[in-house]
């Protein structure tokens, strides 16, 4: 076990160091001309040439680019000192470079972020995890019945809408046209200053994740439960006269959980990479809004360091879902 953890977490590291070049270099050689959106942000006169050589030379574009990368990630683990227009600025560890649009290190501005898109993502996962699977053991164990196909539809048809326009539709009635009590008034207010407050800005988007999240887990949960039902161990477990609760729930869940485990990790993943619609639609200053921001004023800093930073997620949901898949399912572990 301990042999294909180490295994997993060199391959990962592999990834990142990979991602995070591809990351660079895109930037390095895109179409943006990162000096001169940094000489259109900081000067008030026009950008002329001259301003233009001086702030290329200061980013560091003058240089190899393997250089520039090397200095990127020395500043990521002991940080470094950043010029911009005759200014020196200390960019401590993590740093992911300076905000073109008010000169602060990003990731200052990212880690005010990260507890309303933690608080966004866990509440959302929670709730469609414990609703879908629960729904979706119960469709499989009356597969084939009314209540099977009625349930199976109206989730098809629910998912097939798009999820923008179902959390448009949910925030317009709840908080505009009803003006729901204590799950209205959508926003990011922090625990520690108001647990009620936290609560209920954020109710309305967990709900609007949940159900959403809820008709897919649902499908997954089923058609995984299906499978497990149809095994010869568990006819085997029917045949010793094992109660059918023991046969659904410790040996058939058990296996139908491995597939639903994986695609969870990656969902949860992506949760926290950015809830973007989410977060857009229900005012709350997560790392989705911030990068959509920045991605309209061009500030590329902040924009390189939320790629980044969704790589590093995608890539630990990776490995946790590695991990608990082994548990899981030994014979992952013995491959």
């Amino acid at each position: 076990m301990f042999a294909y953890i180490v295994k997993r977490l060199l391959a990962g590291v592999l990834v990142l160091f990979l991602v995070s070049m591809s990351i660079f270099l895109l930037f390095w050689y895109g179409p943006n001309e990162p000096a001169r959106v940094m000489c259109d942000t900081k000067t008030s006169n026009r950008c002329n040439a001259e301003r233009l050589d001086r702030f290329t030379e200061e980013l560091g574009y003058n240089n190899a680019w393997y250089a520039e990368y090397g200095d990127y990630v020395k500043g990521v683990f002991v940080g470094r000192d950043i010029t911009v227009a005759a200014q020196t600025t200390r960019c401590d560890a993590p740093c992911f470079g300076l905000s073109y649009k008010n000169g602060q290190p990003v990731w200052e501005d990212m880690k005010d972020r990260l507890p309303a898109t933690f608080s966004v993502a866990i509440g959302g996962a929670t709730l469609y995890l414990l609703l879908g699977v629960p729904l979706g053991v119960a469709a499989a164990r009356r597969r084939g019945t009314v209540q099977d196909k009625a349930l199976v539809s109206s989730f098809l048809f629910l998912s097939s809408v798009p999820y923008y326009l179902f959390a448009l539709l949910t925030w317009l009635f709840f908080s505009l046209k009803w003006e729901v009590p204590f799950i209205g008034n959508t926003g990011y207010v922090p625990f520690t200053d108001s647990p009620t407050a936290w609560f209920g800005g954020l109710a309305l988007a967990w709900i609007c994740l949940g159900i959403f999240g809820c008709t897919q887990y649902t499908r997954y949960a089923r058609g995984a439960m299906v499978e497990a039902l149809s095994e010869d161990y568990i006819r085997t477990a029917k045949a010793k006269g094992l109660p059918a609760r023991t046969v659904v729930y410790k040996h058939g869940l058990r296996a139908a959980l491995v597939p639903i485990v994986t695609i969870f990790g990656i969902d949860f993943g992506t949760l926290l990479a950015g809830t973007i619609f989410t977060e857009r639609i229900f005012d709350i200053e997560g790392i989705g809004l911030w990068s959509l921001r920045a991605v309209v004023q061009r500030d590329l800093p902040i924009v390189s360091a939320t790629a980044l930073f969704s790589a590093v997620i995608l890539i630990t949901a990776n490995l946790i879902v590695d991990v608990i898949y082994s548990v899981l399912d030994p014979r992952v572990r013995l491959s």
